[in-house]
């Protein structure tokens, strides 16, 4: 399996000829994508989904399901309602094409006490690559690669630290970084790398660079 890092949070996978998106949000370029066989929205937040980048995902790909969190289906309800959301939480499986999909966590993590906390899943792909979303997630498993949150309103580098720790994943690469300046995201990274290489491996992909897993 591949995994192609665009800008920010969205990820698309590859096995074969069939792919699979992650958060398509408005930091990230417009996808474009044939043979995707479904898409996944780990939360709300327009960072990680707008109706205008799913709409151009689903109609060169007419008919595949969307998952994601109930605050996920309830937003684009209103916003796209064209647009029919499987909602998945913590514990849930789907199977689509080559693409086994084990949902793990359910909230987002605190940005300001002030701001309301909305629903956060995030997804484990094959037993391979596990993406939390915007949220410091244990999946509770082994993981092989985490694709490591490094810049938001929400993450303290303390925390990422912690958190990788915690995942003791094989391999790290960061994502979520639009954020932060070149010299933000380098000194970010560094510090993920930190945590990963004790035992694992560190990479970092540049907004279209591919990771084979």
């Amino acid at each position: 399996m591949d995994v192609t890092k665009l800008e920010h949070a969205c990820l698309i996978l590859h096995e074969g000829e069939d792919a699979l998106v992650i958060d398509p949000g408005n930091f990230t370029r417009p996808v474009d994508v044939t043979g995707a066989v479904a898409v996944v929205v780990t939360h709300e937040h327009p960072d990680h989904v707008t109706p205008e980048h799913l709409r151009r995902i689903l109609d060169a790909n007419p008919g595949i399901p969307v998952f994601g969190p109930a605050g996920v289906a309830a937003v684009l309800a209103e916003r796209a309602p064209e647009v029919t959301v499987d909602v998945v939480s913590d514990g849930d499986r789907r199977v689509v094409g080559p693409f086994t999909l084990d949902f793990h966590g359910t909230t987002h993590a605190v940005i300001h006490s002030s701001i309301p906390t909305v629903d956060n899943t995030g997804v484990m792909v094959n037993d391979l690559l596990f993406y939390p979303g915007d949220a410091y997630t244990e999946p509770g498993r082994p993981v092989d690669t985490l694709a490591t949150p490094v810049g938001a309103p929400w993450l303290k580098v303390s925390e990422v630290m912690d958190y990788v720790s915690a995942v003791a994943p094989r391999r790290t690469f960061p994502t979520h970084e639009r954020t932060l300046s070149e010299v933000g995201f380098a000194a970010g990274a560094a510090r993920i790398a930190a945590m990963t290489e004790p035992t694992g491996e560190a990479v970092v992909l540049q907004p279209g660079e591919t990771l084979t897993l």
